[in-house]
Parts: C-alpha cells; sequence; structure tokens
C-alpha cells in the first residue's frame, strides 16, 4: 500500500516538497485559502509562490485541513515559525497516531525559543518527528536543478521512507541521525544570511561574505554542539552546505532582507513589502536568548538582531564586529 502524504501549507517551499513528493506517492497539499487550493487543482500552478512552474497533475490540494490529515501517513509542516503550533493544534485532532511528522521550517517559537520538533513532541507526543533540510532553495529544486538534500531524524527506519518519499532523479536525500543539530543549523544559517546580505548591500565583495559564512559557521557550531548536536553536522548539507545557499542566492528572502539593511532601508519597509516570511528577523533575537542560555558566544548574530530590533544601523553592527579584540580562529571549538 503506498504512504499517503499530507504536507500543510502552500508557501513557496512547502509546495516544491509537496511536487518532489507526489511523483512518489499520494499527496494532499493543504492551503489556508481556498482559492488557492482550487487554483492547484485547477491549472496545476501556484501563482502566487511559483508563477513560473507547472506542478504535477497528480498533486491534490485542499483547503480543509482535517481533509488532509485524516488519511496520511506521514504529515510534513511547512508552516512559518510564527504560527506553526497554531496551525498543529488545528491539525492534530485528525493526524492518526504514531504517524510521522516532518518539519520543512528553520525556525524558533519567540515564545518558548523551542524548535520545531520540541513544539511537535507537546502538541502531538509520541509521534516521531524528523526534518527535512539542506541548500534547497525551491525555485531550483523544482525546475528539476540538481540538488541535495537531508533527512533528520533519529528514527533511521523512518528515515530510510522518507528519503524515498522526497526522492528525485535531480534530488538526492541523505539521512542524518542528528536531529537537533540540522535544525539548529536551518534556524542559524538564515541569521547569517542576513548579515551576508548586508554587507553585500553596503557594497564589499567576496571576501566579506566568504569571511561571514566562515565565522557564522563557526557560531552554528558552537551553539549546535551546547545543545546536543553532533559536530559533522554543521559541515555537511544542514550546515555549510545550507549557509552557502541562502547567503549566496538573491532569492533567498534572508539575504535580499541584509541587502535592503546594508542599502540603509528600514527594517519595517522591507518586512512591509514582503509576501513570504523571511524567518531569521524575528529568529535573530530567539537565537541570541538561545545562545546566552547556553553560555555560546555569538557576534554575528548578536548584531544582525541589533539592526532588525536595536535600531543599530548595519554600518554601525559591521564596525562592532570588526573592533572585537583578537582571539584563536579555533576559540569554542576546540575540545
Amino acid at each position: 500500500m503506498a504512504i499517503r502524504v499530507a504536507v500543510i501549507g502552500a508557501g513557496s517551499w512547502g509546495t516544491t516538497v509537496a511536487a518532489l513528493a507526489a511523483t512518489n506517492t499520494p499527496t494532499v497539499l493543504w492551503s489556508r485559502r481556498p482559492e488557492l487550493a482550487r487554483e492547484i487543482n485547477e491549472s496545476h500552478v501556484n501563482s502566487d509562490y511559483l508563477p513560473s512552474a507547472m506542478l504535477p497533475d497528480a498533486l491534490r490540494a485542499t483547503a480543509d485541513v482535517a481533509e488532509a490529515c485524516a488519511s496520511a501517513d506521514v504529515v510534513v509542516m511547512a508552516v512559518p515559525s510564527h504560527g506553526f503550533r497554531a496551525v498543529l493544534q488545528d491539525a492534530a485532532p485528525h493526524v492518526r497516531p504514531w504517524v510521522p511528522v516532518v518539519s520543512l521550517t528553520k525556525g524558533l517559537e519567540q515564545s518558548s525559543l523551542k524548535r520545531m520538533s520540541e513544539v511537535v513532541n507537546d502538541e502531538l507526543p509520541g509521534h516521531p518527528v524528523a526534518v527535512l533540510t539542506g541548500p534547497n532553495l525551491a525555485h531550483e529544486i523544482l525546475a528539476g536543478q540538481p540538488a541535495a538534500s537531508v533527512v533528520g531524524t533519529g528514527d533511521e527506519v523512518i528515515g530510510r521512507e522518507l528519503q524515498r518519499i522526497f526522492a528525485t532523479m535531480r534530488l538526492r536525500v541523505y539521512t542524518n541521525h542528528d536531529l537537533i543539530g540540522c535544525e539548529v543549523a536551518g534556524v542559524v544559517k538564515n541569521v547569517i544570511a542576513i548579515a551576508s546580505g548586508m554587507a553585500e548591500g553596503m557594497g564589499f565583495g567576496d571576501n566579506t561574505r566568504a569571511t561571514l559564512i566562515t565565522r557564522g559557521l563557526a557560531e552554528m557550531s558552537r551553539l549546535g554542539v551546547a545543545l546536543g548536536g553532533h559536530p559533522m553536522t554543521f559541515s555537511g548539507l544542514a550546515g555549510m552546505g545550507d549557509l552557502i545557499a541562502t547567503c549566496s542566492s538573491r532569492r533567498s528572502r534572508n539575504n535580499s532582507v541584509g541587502i535592503e539593511l546594508g542599502r540603509g532601508r528600514p527594517i519595517g519597509d522591507i518586512v512591509g513589502e514582503m509576501k513570504m516570511v523571511a524567518e531569521g528577523v524575528k529568529s535573530s533575537s530567539s537565537v541570541v536568548a538561545l545562545a546566552s542560555g547556553a553560555g555560546v558566544e555569538m557576534p554575528i548574530c548578536e548584531q544582525v538582531d541589533a539592526v532588525c530590533h536595536g535600531g543599530v544601523t548595519a554600518s554601525d553592527a559591521l564596525g562592532a564586529l570588526m573592533s572585537r579584540g583578537s582571539k584563536s580562529e579555533l576559540a569554542g571549538l576546540e575540545s
């Protein structure tokens, strides 16, 4: 019997993952808006988020979360972090016992500083949890450009089945038992991408970007290991891979926010014009708070938070980073 997948959230990445799964197994995509679900069913496009892409005929959409979840063997959550718990609470009564829940969300819950897997454990205790992450820009994946992703889960059997569901001839999917590390990497890389964008917006070049990516990776690794992640995760797809893609692409929402901040635009104006959520804006404060509680130093993330939420300019943030005292490159990473 085929595994049935429900993807909850019809943004660009949720729609892309639903399209991938639909080529391998029966898949339904939940949209909050009935008109978008109708468009996907009738025209096989998502004109709001992926206007140039044709979706598989086999992909079905619905605006009824009960309909989406009731017969699902796998539930995939593609909802921004600030709405993740509320949507999961709506879905939970309709999810059958022991059905795995896969998170696509790369953020933290602001009120609790919890990772999305921890939110799932709160709302659906006893259900296996996984994350799908990596250098996966939706437009490129849906266009069939070669890429790779990683399923993070502590359950090897479920990991292999999810690997089969999401893999295509152009998308290699790996497994990783380090759920914590995969999630932390996905959160922190969005914050570092804002810093990388700010540098570009200020007119700086590849040396500056490379420095921010490398030192951002050090911050990511310190926090991830402190929270229980495996050090090797951060040199893999979930860590370095996703960090490079997000810091380098103009299609990255977080990088684009940073570019505008670097040009001097107010954060409120930038976010107000966006159709999709840039998780790094909200996550910057949460990451800094989480790091403080863990006793981890994260100067780049602190300056991104200061620019996004503290009224600091990108130029002043750069000055604060460059004037820090000298230290060993391996400080905080050595055993």
